[in-house]
């Protein structure tokens, strides 16, 4: 991908045990954040400014299209530790690695003979997304019109997102390159043959935050328009707004704060925060006492990421431009296992980084990735079978 070696031709064993910790830990940390973000979306936008939202989708993230599940496809990664599995972050809003896990993971299991994690869940997706399309319909949305949407130049968006419609078994749902979406009118349309087609819902593989600052050639706020129009209800998206809620990693050092404070969990939702998170805060507390790592709150694919030993001293970062100018969140570190990788050039170590899918409030499928201390966006995608 992008002329770089990413899909490893070999397959790394995953116990039993553990396949099932993963599973328990995603639907756990998926209820908490879901009851998290319940609240929040009904808050004053003071907290929206201190979880890092932008203005423009103060509106529209009060949406959602379950009060008990944040999102519709959802991803967690996870290390496992010398402590057990910690979640490092929630990409709850545009995650990817969905056509590794859920279609080339069994095709590998079946080369090398060996069981899929992940066999039969890609139907979890068709129940998540007409469960959905059906929840806005019944909250009385228009849901005709269906337009699956992404960068068409983009290789790994496209084809994700051409997936993702396959798989929803939506009627009539068509794919669209984002360029060819138009505001016209009150309506986001899709320009097809000097026609505006009206969208009823769309499915949109691009960050709610990157719509929110998407202009015209122009100048004119597109984006911000479009949120507008997801506010007052004249458009359906998936995910749902509230997704960014779930998505920002402000919300972490939120739910840790409220564990820290003992309020508002149950004991057991207390034990799977103490059990499966990280301390998690917007100011670093961390400095002289162990090490840590600092992240954009809406960063993504490790970039703006920044690790640092105990004493403050830094020890590595991520060296692409973006998310630099972000408000940073400040984590424990923890250190991803090393495991061997066979690739082009030979064997090598690197470090493991578990994904694991929360779709419609379920655990589904796992992705493994293979990289350096920061898993960016080229960290080397290697198959899971069960041992």
């Amino acid at each position: 991908m992008y002329d770089e070696e990413y899909a490893l031709a070999t397959i790394l064993p995953i116990a039993e045990s553990r396949r099932r910790e993963i599973a328990e830990a995603t639907e756990r940390l998926g209820a908490i954040i879901g009851k998290t973000v319940q609240i929040a979306r009904q808050s004053g936008e003071e907290l929206f400014r201190e979880l890092g939202l932008p203005e423009a989708t103060w509106r529209a993230v009060r949406i959602a299209v379950s009060e008990r599940h944040p999102t519709v496809v959802g991803r967690f990664d996870f290390a496992w530790t010398d402590e057990g599995l910690k979640m490092l972050e929630f990409n709850a809003d545009t995650p990817t690695g969905i056509v590794e896990a859920f279609h080339v993971n069994g095709r590998i299991c079946a080369e090398y003979g060996m069981a899929d994690p992940n066999e039969g869940m890609a139907s979890q997706i068709g129940e998540a997304f007409r469960e959905a399309a059906e929840a806005y319909r019944l909250d009385g949305y228009r849901t005709d019109s269906i337009v699956f949407s992404a960068l068409d130049w983009h290789e790994e968006d496209a084809g994700t997102t051409r997936y993702l419609m396959r798989q929803s078994g939506l009627s009539g749902a068509r794919f669209a390159a984002l360029a060819d979406l138009r505001v016209y009118g009150d309506r986001l349309c899709l320009l097809r043959d000097g026609e505006h087609e009206p969208i009823d819902l769309l499915y949109r593989l691009h960050a709610l935050e990157k719509l929110a600052e998407d202009r015209d050639t122009d100048g004119y706020p597109t984006g911000a328009r479009v949120l507008d129009m997801i506010a007052e209800r004249r458009l359906a998206v998936l995910n749902p707004p509230s997704a960014l809620i779930a998505q920002t990693k402000a919300l972490q050092a939120l739910i840790w704060n409220l564990y820290e404070a003992g309020q508002f969990y149950a004991d057991e939702e207390r034990e799977a925060i103490r059990s499966y998170m990280l301390p998690t805060y917007l100011e670093n507390r961390f400095e002289g006492r162990c090490a840590y790592v600092s992240k954009p709150i809406l960063g993504r694919e490790g970039g703006g990421v920044t690790l640092y030993e105990a004493d403050g001293t830094f020890l590595e970062c991520d060296r692409e431009a973006l998310y630099w100018e972000q408000p940073m969140i400040y984590q424990q570190r923890v250190e991803l296992p090393v495991v061997p990788v066979r690739h082009e050039g030979g064997t090598a170590d690197a470090r493991l980084l578990w994904g694991s899918f929360l779709i419609g409030g379920r655990a589904s499928a796992i992705v493994a990735r293979a990289g350096g201390r920061i898993t960016g966006n080229l960290a080397y995608y290697v198959p899971v079978g069960m041992e």
